[in-house]
């Protein structure tokens, strides 16, 4: 198949939509069918991501779940049958303007991002496979945080010198931290350098260690 092009888009944020990102599009370039869906979707998120892809993970679409096997999530009795997520292509699962998807990462913080299809674009056989950031708002709230509502808990020590945690939570952040920062240059340096559209974790780790000067 020819090249084609999903913009998606995870709008984050609910139920506190003016603490943590109200969206982020990207736009990807990809062969074979838009490529495996989950190498090429939730690799897109995690550079620009404070997280550094430690946590369990799973999409959702209606009543399908998708994830990796390694997880074991269906291995109790009466548990819904989990699909290898490295087996399932973006077209098979949202091949239309308009579909979504639910990503959740980190069962016990519980971040779910909806995941839409914006616009699908022609093919064009010239065009290389690549992943782009678009446009964004705000910083990725921590990682193990708590959640959304740990995450506004937070903010509100960070923003309060006075506060008895406040020295130790800047601490834990590893010092001053913008909830409305977003650099779309820094995004898009470590998505780069990425091997689309078959991006391993070893290739993702690497680029992780490098956006956190590890």
């Amino acid at each position: 198949m020819l090249p084609t092009e999903p913009t998606i888009r995870p709008p984050l944020g609910e139920p506190y939509p003016d603490l943590v990102p109200r969206r982020a599009d990207f736009h990807g370039i990809y062969s074979n069918d838009y490529a495996i869906i989950f190498g090429a979707v939730k690799n897109q998120f995690r550079p620009w991501m404070r997280w550094t892809n430690s946590h369990l993970h799973q999409f959702r679409e209606g009543e399908r779940r998708f994830s990796d096997p390694a997880f074991a999530l269906d291995e109790f009795e009466d548990t819904p049958q989990v699909l290898d997520e490295r087996k399932v292509t973006l077209i098979q699962v949202a091949p239309r303007e308009d579909d979504e998807l639910l990503y959740e990462y980190d069962f016990g913080d519980s971040w779910e991002h909806r995941v839409a299809v914006v616009k699908v674009l022609g093919p064009d056989p010239a065009a290389a496979e690549i992943a782009r950031c678009l446009d964004g708002d705000r910083a990725c709230p921590p990682e193990d945080c708590g959640g959304v509502w740990g995450y506004a808990d937070l903010l509100k020590i960070i923003r309060n010198p006075r506060h008895k945690e406040h020295k130790t939570m800047l601490e834990w952040l590893g010092g001053p931290f913008d909830p409305e920062a977003f650099d779309l240059n820094k995004t898009n340096t470590f998505l780069r350098k990425l091997k689309w559209p078959c991006v391993t974790v070893g290739q993702l780790a690497s680029v992780l260690m490098q956006r956190d000067g590890v």
